[in-house]
């Protein structure tokens, strides 16, 4: 399958299975640990959640806990487990519940919060436990710190969160567009048991996307296509922006102001749920009080999704420095240690910002006191001489001087046009490096490209595109993709962030387009990345109307996106504006200290 550059309709929220402890962070000799099976965790409704406990061997006084909730069963987290237990913390394996061995059912981010919290309080007064507990987990066990914490649990000492995701932010959709994924997400977590070699079949998955596609399918049926319809697959469609059943799954500004214990937060730039882990991370910066934002500390590497826990070098094709393979087992301890056994804060944490820069001559970590002090914007204009740099080899610019030209750019996107799935029927594992966007845009889309660049320039922030469209139809999605183009021709993917035209002005209120009209629209949902783009590199922007098997398909009406199929469709007109009075420009984030 083709990854989708928005790098959420298959890596959103990843599994992210455990792994092994990074090589080096075990002591010489290993010490023993003992093992405590199916202890029942009684929770404030009755229900009960099972855990499996690992201890210090011989355990002759209490100490710390740890705990995992996740709903991808306990078996996963065993490494991790033991792991520290063998550095003096008791840790908890707890299925979260209709998972596994707990009782109840599931729905996805529903329960927790209130879930966690009582685990909090019951690990506290365990004879084994001295009351202090923390958490530890990515992607869904991310979330579940999160959500825990906004129950300040009186005996919780600190969260790691890694790739946290952000119900309503970055799942089960992204700036109000579904992915495919989800089912295969919702699969993966139906029943009691794993469903890990169902969820790893990716032929499988494939061909169901791709059926749902090529028969113009309406989204709302891809539960029926794949074959299950016991999920909350149609409960989440029925809530397609943000709104109070989302809000109840997030911290409020209330929850962050009452914060008040040492909080690490992990991503990476090729994190599916960067988004999540940094909207996290920018409403407690917005909300929280001075002491607590101090001790609020920001890791950003440049990883994957699974990445954020046990890094490698190579990903999606790129291959970086050995500086880049933390050792997070060994950060989570000493933080742990730090918060919670009077030890050191790790040396690793500088300053509250640790992040990574890559490209040929860079390869190091650096830190800031916070991001906006990383980079200061760059405005490019875009530009075109005719109005039609519909591919890579009639671009337009991307400039700091704007020029006399074409007035405006167009294309054309067919919700028919099956075209796409020809490219999409495998994985891209070198998803970083494919230029399969750019070269097969089948007439939807517009291409700039900057001059090369005089000398080497060190990219570390968000991108931010302001574009001035026209549409004929009343609504359609509108993506953008970032790369940068090495002196040999190769490229390197950077960045992206799509807008669905009914949501450019608001996520919760939908407006929609008025033919011929020119309205403004702001991309400001860009991952975050840090990249020291080479001399004579130049950058490369596609614009495009999305149209792919792993996305939500768009058919360009007033309804309701997930219910339309290719009997609504309407081809859209796309007329992108860059004349005097609608400068339509990118800004990219230039490293202050490079």
């Amino acid at each position: 399958m083709q990854k989708c550059p928005l790098l959420l309709a298959s890596a959103a929220i990843l599994l992210a299975t455990a792994g092994r402890p990074a090589a080096g962070s075990a002591p010489s000799k290993i010490p023993d640990v003992d093992l405590i099976w199916a202890v029942k965790i009684p929770l404030r409704d009755g229900i009960h959640l099972n855990a499996t406990i690992f201890k210090p061997a011989a355990q002759t006084s209490p100490v710390p806990a740890i705990f995992t909730l996740t709903p991808y069963v306990s078996d996963t987290y065993n490494d991790r487990a033991e792991f520290f237990a063998r550095h003096g913390y008791v840790y908890a394996i707890v299925d979260v519940r209709g998972r596994g061995n707990s009782e109840g059912s599931f729905e996805p981010f529903a329960n927790e919060a209130r879930d966690g919290a009582d685990v909090v309080e019951w690990l506290s007064h365990q004879p084994w436990c001295d009351g202090k507990v923390a958490m530890w987990g990515g992607s869904y066990a991310g979330f579940d710190q999160w959500a825990t914490l906004s129950e300040h649990p009186p005996h919780l000492s600190t969260i790691v969160p890694a790739a946290a995701a952000h119900a309503g932010v970055d799942f089960p959709f992204f700036k109000n567009v579904f992915g495919s994924y989800v089912m295969q997400w919702l699969t993966l977590t139906s029943g009691k048991p794993a469903n890990f070699h169902l969820f790893g079949e990716s032929s499988f998955w494939i061909q169901k996307f791709r059926q749902m596609y090529l028969e113009h399918r309406p989204f709302r049926e891809l539960d029926r296509i794949v074959g299950n319809t016991t999920t909350v697959f149609q409960k989440w469609l029925d809530h397609p922006q943000p709104d109070a059943y989302w809000d109840a799954m997030a911290p409020t500004p209330d929850d962050y102001r009452k914060i008040d214990i040492p909080i690490l937060t992990i991503t990476g730039d090729y994190d599916g749920d960067q988004p999540g882990a940094l909207s996290y991370y920018a409403e407690h910066m917005r909300w929280g009080t001075p002491s607590a934002i101090k001790r609020h500390d920001l890791i950003i590497g440049p990883w994957d999704h699974a990445g954020t826990r046990t890094p490698k070098k190579d990903v999606g094709g790129l291959t970086f420095g050995d500086a880049s393979v933390l050792d997070l087992n060994d950060l989570h301890r000493r933080w742990y240690d730090w918060t919670m056994k009077n030890g050191d804060k790790p040396s690793f944490l500088k300053k509250r910002v640790a992040y990574y820069v890559v490209g040929p001559g860079a390869e190091e970590w650096k830190y800031a006191d916070d991001l906006d002090a990383i980079s200061a914007p760059r405005r490019l204009d875009l530009g075109s001489k005719d109005g039609f740099p519909g591919d890579v080899f009639h671009s337009g610019t991307l400039s700091e001087h704007s020029s006399p030209g074409a007035p405006y750019d167009s294309w054309t996107y067919d919700p028919l046009d099956i075209r796409p799935a020809e490219i999409e029927s495998r994985d891209v594992a070198n998803f970083l490096t494919d230029q399969g966007d750019f070269l097969n845009l089948f007439g939807n889309g517009a291409v700039y490209h900057t001059e090369p660049f005089s000398e080497a320039t060190e990219i570390s922030g968000f991108v931010r595109l302001v574009l001035w469209i026209s549409l004929d139809v009343p609504d359609t999605d509108l993506e953008a993709e970032l790369a940068e183009i090495l002196p040999d021709g190769r490229s390197v993917l950077l960045t992206s962030d799509v807008v669905r035209a009914r949501y450019r002005d608001s996520l919760r209120r939908p407006a929609f387009a008025r033919a011929g009209q020119i309205n403004r629209y702001e991309f400001t949902g860009f991952a975050w990345f840090s990249r020291r783009v080479s001399k004579g590199s130049r950058l490369r922007l596609l614009i495009r109307c999305p149209n792919s098997i792993s996305l939500e398909k768009n058919y360009n009406t007033a309804g309701t996106v997930a219910a339309e199929s290719g009997r609504d469709a309407r081809t859209a007109h796309v007329k992108l504006w860059h004349d005097k009075a609608h400068r339509s420009h990118l800004e990219i984030p230039v490293a202050r200290n490079p």
